[in-house]
């Protein structure tokens, strides 16, 4: 049996009706279900093989490239002229991290160790760690400044240590052991008679104490009682605040570990971390929306603000005794060397500090920090971390090494540690908490545009069967009308023919 029109237009009213119900519902539901399946795997879960796998293991490619600023003119500084410098590099590690000592707690938090290695990566450097630079010797220069109010005499017997065993003020060795320590019999001296005065006690290195180490015994929130407060900081070494700053701001451990973040970000939202080589909190702040590796992201960069002095920033003030603008003074973390951290190039700083050192020339593109993250995860997908470290120096009188020196803060290297998310993990981030719930979105979207289509549809398809409808009656009705106008026509013709035969009767 054939189907009507009618009856089929009435089944698309019914089937459309439906999909713009789900569809609608979708819209309010779909969200709830997107984001319950975001809180799911980004929770500090060992049930969350993709989740828990990246925060505990980092299987991703990670890199440490670090760049000197050899000095070209060492005799001159010593006569007190303006220091030359030229960047070698990048000499470029591949860096391995994994978390250890992993312990969750009942109150929702879990405590962990991290811990690092480097390897060098001839291939992705520009130069070999055998290549010879030259840098200020930390040694003599950070100690005479340390050393500049101590008494006269003590003064002298430090140069006299110094001569002893043959420091002056600036070491050229080749860059392997610049990085990761050469043998010094002061440092040797030093650590027999006067233990605990270095921070090694063993080779003196820029990053010695760095590899096979770890960053201190982080405890941060699983966030499975409360998503919003997922990988915050809990507490540091079991502390809650540091004693480096002269404030009680300052002195606070906030934000995350510096590696993940709470999900569900927005414009207006910061990144604030903690990182024990920075001994303090930083901030980082939204820049612009981007797409890396074909993930949605919001690019978040340091603000202006982030080594400002307490004279244009006040809530710096805690981090003082402050020089210009742009500089971070960590010399309570570091044993009172007078070192300081930048951007690399001194990049948004005051541009007094590019005055006294020729060769340097800041950029955004090569020297600013960022981090590219997933904003509904809060899952980095692209992290480019890059500081430099600085030492000031100066002539110190009784300390014949410091010669005549101007007072100084010298460049000595700049590195940038960089990350990002590729190859299996990209693709099953990508699948898992990108397309999926962008599908999940779409699909509401989809099913209100069908069932509107198919309610049209069934519209028209009745409207035109009511027009058929009437086309056949009008046909129908025009027959009709011929018939009763023949059979008029029909009438009148036989009336005539009787009228004639009528006619000619008399006269036959």
């Amino acid at each position: 049996m054939a189907v009507s029109k009618s009856t089929l237009s009435i089944v698309f009213i019914v089937l459309g009706g439906l999909a713009v119900l789900f569809g609608t519902v979708l819209v309010f539901v779909g969200p709830i279900i997107i984001d319950d399946q975001i809180v799911k795997n980004v929770e500090i879960n060992p049930n969350n093989g993709l989740s828990y796998t990246m925060w505990k293991d980092i299987p991703v490619p990670f890199f440490m490239s670090v760049y000197f600023f050899h000095i070209v003119n060492p005799d001159e500084i010593l006569k007190g002229e303006k220091p030359t410098v030229v960047q070698r590099g990048p000499y470029v590690y591949r860096e391995n991290r994994w978390k250890d000592n992993i312990t969750f707690h009942d109150n929702h938090t879990v405590s962990y160790k991290e811990f690092r290695q480097y390897f060098f990566e001839e291939s992705m450097s520009v130069g070999d760690e055998s290549d010879v630079v030259t840098i200020p010797n930390m040694l003599v220069l950070g100690a005479s400044v340390m050393m500049e109010n101590m008494p006269f005499p003590v003064r002298l017997l430090l140069s006299t240590t110094f001569k002893t065993f043959n420091e002056g003020p600036f070491l050229t060795k080749p860059v392997g052991e610049l990085m990761w320590g050469y043998d010094s019999k002061l440092v040797d001296f030093l650590n027999k008679y006067l233990p605990g005065m270095l921070p090694t006690s063993g080779k003196f290195g820029l990053f010695a104490e760095f590899n096979n180490s770890n960053t201190g015994q982080f405890t941060v929130f699983t966030g499975q009682d409360n998503i919003r407060k997922v990988h915050m900081v809990d507490s540091w070494n079991g502390l809650k605040s540091v004693d480096y700053w002269r404030s009680e701001e300052c002195n606070l451990i906030n934000g995350t570990a510096g590696q993940m973040w709470p999900p569900f970000m927005t414009k207006e939202s910061t990144m604030p971390f903690y990182s024990p080589d920075a001994c303090r909190s930083m901030e980082l702040v939204y820049q612009r929306p981007g797409v890396s590796r074909g993930v949605p992201v919001y690019r978040f960069v340091a603000p202006k603000t982030l080594f400002a002095n307490g004279a244009d920033y006040p809530p710096n003030e805690g981090f003082c005794p402050c020089r210009q603008s742009g500089l971070l003074n960590v010399s309570t973390c570091r044993h009172n060397s007078p070192v300081f951290i930048s951007h690399p190039h001194f990049l948004e700083a005051d541009p007094v500090l590019l005055d006294t050192v020729n060769g340097l020339s800041p950029n955004e593109d090569e020297h600013g920090l960022f981090i590219d993250i997933h904003p509904e995860t809060g899952v980095p997908m692209k992290v480019s971390i890059r500081l430099q470290l600085n030492l000031l120096i100066k002539s110190v009188f009784g300390i014949s090494e410091t010669g005549n020196i101007a007072e100084v803060v010298m460049p000595m290297i700049w590195f940038e540690e960089s990350g990002y998310i590729d190859g299996p993990v990209l693709n099953t981030f990508r699948t898992s908490l990108v397309v999926l719930p962008m599908v999940m979105e779409y699909m509401q979207y989809i099913f209100i545009a069908l069932g509107l289509a198919g309610i049209l549809g069934a519209v028209m398809l009745y409207v035109n069967d009511k027009v058929r409808d009437v086309d056949e009656f009008v046909c129908s009705s025009e027959q009709i009308w011929r018939i009763v106008e023949f059979h008029h026509f029909a009438q009148q013709w036989s009336s005539a023919v009787n009228g004639c035969r009528q006619n000619e009767s008399p006269n036959s």
